[in-house]
C-alpha cells in the first residue's frame, strides 16, 4: 500500500476509532510501530487533532472537534452542495449559523478554479427565496440540542394575551414560510403543542429537576399523531379558485388535502384542530373571492364577524 493511500485510510480509521494504540494500528495496517508513529505525526501536522495519554490504559485519542476525512465530489455534486448551503442565507436565524457560513467558505475556497468560476456564473442565475422575516431567533441551537438529547427546556413564551413560562421537551425545529417552529411536549398543558420560535423570549435548559419523557420515538414526521385523541377536530370544506388553490398550497404551514381539477380550481376538505378556526377565518378572509367556505358553520360565523368588524372600522355599515 502506498504511503498516501495509507495516510488516507489511517485518517478515516482514527476518526472512526476515536481511541487507539500504536500497536493496534500497526497490526491493522501491517507496518511497524515506528512507521505508524511517523504517520500519526504527519496527520497531526495536517490538522487532525490528536493527543496522547501515558500509562497502562493510555494511547491516542482524537479530540471531539475532529476533522472529517476528505470526500471526493464530482463537479455537479460540488455545485449542488454549495447552493444547498448558499440558499440558507435568506434566513436571518439558523441553528448552526456560524458553522454553516464557515463551512461554505471553506468548501468554496478549496474548490478548483474552474468549479468556482462555474458557481460564480450561476450565483445570479439561480436562487431559493424564503419569506423575508426580520425576527431574530437566538434559541434555535439550544432547542435542536434539547430535541436530540431529550432535554427539558424552560422558556418564556409570548402569546397574544400575555407572556408565560413553560417547561417543554422539544421534538425538533423546522422552517415554514420564513418562520421557525418547534413542536414540543408542554408540561403545563400535558400534551404536544407547536411553538413559534420568534415568540420565545428566552430559553435555557431546565434546572428544576423535571424528568424528561422518553420521546425517542416521536419526531417531526409523527408528533401530531400523539395526543390527537385529546383534541377536538373539525372538518373544513371550501371551494377554491385556481389562485385560491395556489395560495393554500403556498401559504398554509401544512399543505391541506385539495382535490385539484383540470382547470386548476379545487376543493379543500380537511380536518383541523378546533382551536385553529380563528386562524383559518383570517386566512380565508384574506383570500377574498378566491375561496368560498362551506363549513363548518363556526368558521363561517367567525368570517362574518371579522367582516362586520372591518365594515364598522371603515364606515361601510
Amino acid at each position: 500500500m502506498s504511503k498516501s493511500k495509507r495516510l488516507m485510510e489511517l485518517m478515516m480509521t482514527v476518526n472512526r476509532m476515536r481511541k487507539f494504540t500504536v500497536k493496534e494500528l500497526a497490526a491493522e495496517f501491517n507496518v511497524s510501530s515506528r512507521t505508524i508513529l511517523r504517520d500519526l505525526q504527519e496527520l497531526s501536522e495536517l490538522g487532525v487533532p490528536l493527543y496522547s495519554e501515558v500509562g497502562p490504559h493510555g494511547g491516542y485519542q482524537v479530540l471531539k472537534e475532529r476533522i472529517l476525512p476528505p470526500i471526493a465530489f464530482g463537479v455537479d455534486e460540488a455545485v449542488a452542495m454549495f447552493f444547498a448551503s448558499h440558499a440558507l442565507r435568506h434566513y436571518l436565524s439558523l441553528p448552526f449559523e456560524a458553522e454553516s457560513s464557515s463551512a461554505l467558505q471553506k468548501f468554496y475556497f478549496y474548490m478548483p478554479g474552474d468549479v468556482r468560476d462555474r458557481i460564480d456564473e450561476m450565483k445570479n442565475r439561480v436562487d431559493f427565496h424564503a419569506h423575508d422575516r426580520r425576527q431574530k431567533v437566538d434559541c434555535l441551537g439550544l432547542l435542536l440540542e434539547a430535541a436530540v438529547r431529550q432535554r427539558v427546556v424552560t422558556i418564556r413564551y409570548g402569546s397574544k394575551q400575555e407572556d408565560s413560562e413553560r417547561s417543554i421537551q422539544p421534538v425538533g425545529i423546522y422552517a415554514s414560510n420564513g418562520f421557525w417552529y418547534c413542536p414540543a411536549y408542554c408540561f403545563l398543558r400535558r400534551g404536544f403543542r407547536l411553538f413559534r420560535c420568534d415568540r420565545i423570549r428566552s430559553a435555557a435548559f431546565d434546572e428544576t429537576g423535571i424528568e424528561p419523557l422518553d420521546h425517542r420515538h416521536v419526531h417531526l414526521g409523527n408528533w401530531e399523531e400523539f395526543g390527537r385523541e385529546e383534541r377536538i377536530d373539525v372538518r373544513i370544506v371550501a371551494e377554491l379558485s385556481r389562485e385560491g388553490v395556489q395560495r393554500c398550497q403556498g401559504e398554509l404551514s401544512h399543505v391541506p388535502f385539495i382535490a385539484v381539477r383540470e382547470d386548476g380550481s379545487g376543493r379543500l376538505d380537511q380536518r383541523v384542530p378546533e382551536s385553529e378556526l380563528p386562524y383559518f377565518a383570517k386566512f380565508f378572509l384574506g383570500l377574498g373571492g378566491e375561496a368560498t367556505v362551506e363549513g363548518p358553520e363556526e368558521l363561517v360565523a367567525l368570517i362574518r364577524k371579522l367582516l362586520s368588524e372591518l365594515s364598522a372600522k371603515y364606515g361601510l355599515m
